[in-house]
Formats: C-alpha cells, sequence, structure tokens
C-alpha cells in the first residue's frame, strides 16, 4: 500500500441533499501540534544527546530511534493525521505526522532540520465517490555541508519531481487541511471549514488549499463560496488542475456557459497528466460517453503504462461495452504490474469474467 502520504481533494460531486453545518469546537491550537510531551523529551535527551555526540552521530540515533521497535517503533497509518503528542502515544504515522515528529525531535536534539513538499504525487485514493490526489511531504536535515532527506516512503511513492524545502508554516497548513478531510470524509461541515480556515490562515498562497476549501464548501451546498475558492485557487495557479476540474463539474451541474472555456483549459493540461485523464474517463463514463472514456482511459496508460489501477478500470469500461475478452486482457495487465492482495484481488475478477465465459447465463428469450 502506498504510504506517507497527505491527501488533496481533487474533484467531487456535490451531495443532493448538503450537509448540516453545525458548528463545531475549535481547531487544536496551533502551538499543539508540534509540541513535545516531558516524556518523549526525557527519552530524546537521554538516547540522542547524552554524552554530546556529534550532529552526525545525533543524527543517526534521531533515525534509530523513531523507526526501530526498541525507540519509538513508528508504524504506517494511512489516515494517521496526528499531533507529535497523539504519534507517540499511539505509534503510528503518515508522512506528514511523520515529518512534524522528525522536526519536533531533531529541534530537541540540537538539529537543523525543515519541511520538504512534492506537490502532486502519481497517486490517489478514492472515498465514496471523492477523488483525493495525494501530495507527498518529508524531512530534510543539515549537518554541515551535507543534506540528508529522511522519508520511509522513498520506495513506495512515486514522485514526479525533487522535493523542495517549504515553510514551517505550510508543513502546519498541511495538518490542518488534512484534518479538513478527514472532517469531510466523516461529514463535520463545520469542523472541516474551521480546519481549512486554519490551513488557509498559515499559508494562503498555496492554491491546493484553496481548491480544497471549495470542495467543503461545495459539500456544505454553499456553491458560490466553492466557485470563489476555485478561482482564487486559479488566480494562484492557473495551471492547477485540481482546481481547474472542480471548477469545470461546479460550471457543468449548473449548466454554466463558461463550462467550454474551463474545459479547454483543463484539457491543454491533462494531456500530459495520467491521472487527469484518468479522471476524465471517469467522468466520461458516468456521462455515458463511453467512447470518450475509453480514448481518455487508453491515454492515461500510454502516459503511465505501469498503473495497475489504470488496467482494472479499463478492465470495467470494457465489461460495460459489452466485450469481456478485452475486460480479461485489461485484468491481466492489471495482475502484471500488480502485487500482493491487489494482485489476487485482479486474479479473482479475471476468472470471474472467465467462468462467465465458459458458462454463460442462458438467453431468457429462448424458449
Amino acid at each position: 500500500m502506498l504510504g506517507w502520504t497527505i491527501a488533496a481533494v481533487l474533484a467531487v460531486s456535490a451531495p443532493a441533499t448538503p450537509a448540516a453545518v453545525v458548528p463545531g469546537p475549535d481547531p487544536i491550537p496551533q502551538e499543539q501540534v508540534m509540541a513535545v510531551p516531558a516524556k518523549l523529551h526525557d527519552k530524546v535527551q537521554r538516547i540522542l544527546v547524552d554524552g554530546d555526540p556529534a550532529p552526525i552521530l545525533r543524527f543517526q540515533r534521531l533515525i534509530n530511534f523513531v523507526l526501530d521497535e526498541q525507540g519509538l517503533g513508528m508504524h504506517y497509518q494511512d489516515d494517521a493525521t496526528h499531533t507529535v503528542a497523539e504519534a507517540y502515544a499511539m505509534h503510528e504515522a503518515n508522512c506528514l505526522t511523520f515529518t512534524l515528529l522528525v522536526l519536533a525531535l531533531a529541534k530537541e536534539a540540537g538539529l537543523e532540520a525543515y519541511p520538504q513538499e512534492v506537490g502532486e504525487t502519481l497517486s490517489w485514493r478514492e472515498i465514496g465517490g471523492t477523488i483525493y490526489r495525494d501530495n507527498h511531504i518529508n524531512a530534510g536535515v543539515s549537518i554541515g555541508s551535507h543534506r540528508y532527506t529522511i522519508d520511509p516512503a522513498a520506495d513506495l511513492v512515486l514522485l514526479p519531481r525533487p522535493p523542495v524545502r517549504v515553510s514551517h508554516e505550510r508543513l502546519l497548513a498541511h495538518y490542518y487541511n488534512n484534518i479538513a478531510v478527514d472532517r469531510l470524509q466523516a461529514g463535520h461541515m463545520a469542523d472541516a471549514l474551521a480546519d481549512m480556515d486554519k490551513a488557509l490562515s498559515l499559508d494562503s498562497g498555496y492554491a491546493t488549499f484553496w481548491s480544497n476549501a471549495g470542495v467543503i464548501h461545495a459539500h456544505a451546498g454553499d456553491e458560490a463560496a466553492a466557485e470563489r475558492d476555485y478561482q482564487h485557487a486559479l488566480e494562484l495557479d492557473p495551471r492547477d488542475a485540481s482546481a481547474l476540474f472542480n471548477m469545470l463539474q461546479l460550471l457543468h451541474a449548473r449548466h454554466d456557459p463558461r463550462e467550454a472555456e474551463y474545459r479547454q483549459r483543463l484539457a491543454r493540461i491533462e494531456q500530459r497528466d495520467p491521472l487527469q485523464q484518468f479522471m476524465q474517463a471517469l467522468d466520461y463514463q458516468r456521462s455515458g460517453d463511453l467512447a470518450r472514456a475509453l480514448s481518455s482511459m487508453r491515454r492515461a496508460i500510454q502516459l503511465k503504462s505501469d498503473e495497475p489501477r489504470f488496467y482494472a478500470a479499463l478492465a470495467r469500461l470494457y465489461e460495460r461495452m459489452g466485450d469481456p475478452a478485452r475486460a480479461r486482457s485489461a485484468l491481466a495487465s492489471a495482475q502484471s504490474h500488480s502485487g500482493g492482495k491487489e494482485r489476487e484481488r485482479y486474479r479473482a475478477e479475471r476468472e470471474r469474467l472467465e467462468q462467465a465465459a465458459r458458462h454463460p447465463a442462458p438467453d431468457p428469450a429462448q424458449p
């Protein structure tokens, strides 16, 4: 399973009945996010700092302390967006929480550490009809003239570009963004909006946060606010695919004549983006335009030919088009590019189609 990622909402279909916005608790205070509990502080001083070792030795001790079972033994959990204190208590973290923890402990150990970010990765999740495109963040450490990256997901996350150093405000904004996404999934609109406002107060210049705010407003039934958020995201970054897609969905739903303009803008970007091609294919499929769906799905595979989920979606599309042979072939490709439980799932799906081909259901029209 892909790990150590942070979720960014890409696209959403607003619910038929807007979720109720009921006031909830205020977001957790900013100073509590990276606060180090007293017991953890004592361990850091005893294990990392005792004897005043050289910085490189403290750095090595830090990595071992966080990852080894004899230390904190942190385990990956995809939805584990926690404060440092919560991570210490629960021994679980996603990439954002891991970065918060490493930076907090590095400060305790007298090391210079900073957050690093990759924008959109070639990864996503789909939960309840909403697509979440993943960003990735990790920790950098400077020791003299050397720069190190601490990233437990180095072999798991496909990154289109190297990470860049970002501010601590951006890091904390990602925390509140993640919590807002969690609230959105749980249907707690007021909490989601409050946490998203906190993220924007920390970093108002990041287009993705504004696009995500628009998604939450759309779920809460405030289309006007959603449109304003998407528009502001596009003022910050005219090529932000998430904001363009979300704006397009909003305009399409209300038959706004500006839809054509945004569709053209998005098309120019998505021609080079495999996930955008995949998203467009799903959009066409939902509307019943299977020919265009097939074209976009093939383009996604052309741009990223080793993604098993693209082949699995292609198989479902072929099955809907009444072409089980090509569906089985697509599932075979999904199998060959996957492993573990995912591979077994595609194998079982392929066997189901093969079984159906060997024993077709009787035609009810025949006597």
